[in-house]
């Protein structure tokens, strides 16, 4: 479909998009990035494989190829910051989540650059995260857009202490419905994991501008403490004991979600 992006179709009302798991940097771009960079340490590692469950449920995936450290598509494309006063990265971020730096001294991309990104990577990513949302939306008179995130349980920098191990973000409510919302956390409250719904992460870019449940788009986000499912220090790996352990949760909370919206 695109050397940036990975799409599986299916014909329910469900859309995983999965913005951060890319992991690719164009050969011709890796020179201006630093050691720590191209270890792409902050990627969403093995989210694909955590919800593989969803072709089954009918879902249709949306994934990315590109490593964040790219360009990050759940910013918005005028880099506007999401969380004012808080540290956050930006759409073509220049630290990782540890503060290390991303580029060689001097070799940081200027505006031109930016632009050149927005349009070649991150706008085939939103066009095509449009079309399947108004294709299935021709379909059904409401469809769950489900946002999947993970990220290191403790970064200092973005937060204090150590993350919930799952975190919803609707925008304090605005983004789905609110059956939707609680039929996501209940699933959670039943589970053995911490959870919290709007903390930290309340919600990036894409569930933000896409979800409108007046419309029949109802977006949630899910922020995955990576500890749930895989070792968080290098190489990164996939654990398959804690993975298979919390993938029931994850099943029950989209799947909740999804019946609720099929009945509003």
């Amino acid at each position: 479909m695109s050397d940036f992006y990975n799409l599986h179709r299916g014909e329910a009302p469900l859309l995983i998009s999965i913005p951060h798991l890319g992991t690719d940097i164009p050969s011709p771009m890796k020179h201006v990035y630093s050691e720590v960079a191209l270890t792409v340490a902050d990627t969403d590692w093995h989210l694909d494989r955590l919800y593989d469950f969803a072709k089954a449920m009918g879902a249709t995936l949306l994934s990315a190829q590109l490593s964040r450290y790219v360009i990050d598509l759940n910013r918005p494309a005028n880099d506007e910051s999401l969380y004012p006063g808080q540290t956050t990265t930006g759409l073509c971020p220049t630290e990782t989540f540890r503060g290390e730096a991303i580029y060689r001294r001097g070799l940081e991309p200027c505006q031109a650059e930016r632009q050149r990104r927005v349009a070649t990577y991150w706008q085939p990513y939103h066009t095509t995260l449009r079309a399947e949302l108004t294709r299935l939306r021709e379909k059904h008179p409401n469809v769950l857009l489900w946002e999947a995130h993970s990220i290191a349980s403790n970064l200092p920098r973005l937060f204090d202490g150590k993350l919930p191990d799952l975190n919803l973000g609707t925008q304090m409510g605005r983004t789905a419905h609110a059956l939707v919302q609680s039929a996501a956390e209940r699933a959670a409250a039943e589970s053995a994991y911490m959870w919290i719904t709007n903390g930290r992460f309340q919600g990036g870019y894409i569930t933000r501008q896409y979800g409108d449940p007046e419309r029949g788009i109802h977006a949630v986000q899910l922020e995955m403490c990576q500890s749930t499912y895989m070792n968080e220090d290098p190489p990164f790996l996939y654990w398959d004991a804690r993975a298979a352990a919390v993938q029931p949760t994850l099943q029950r909370m989209v799947g909740g979600a999804l019946n609720a919206v099929e009945c509003l």
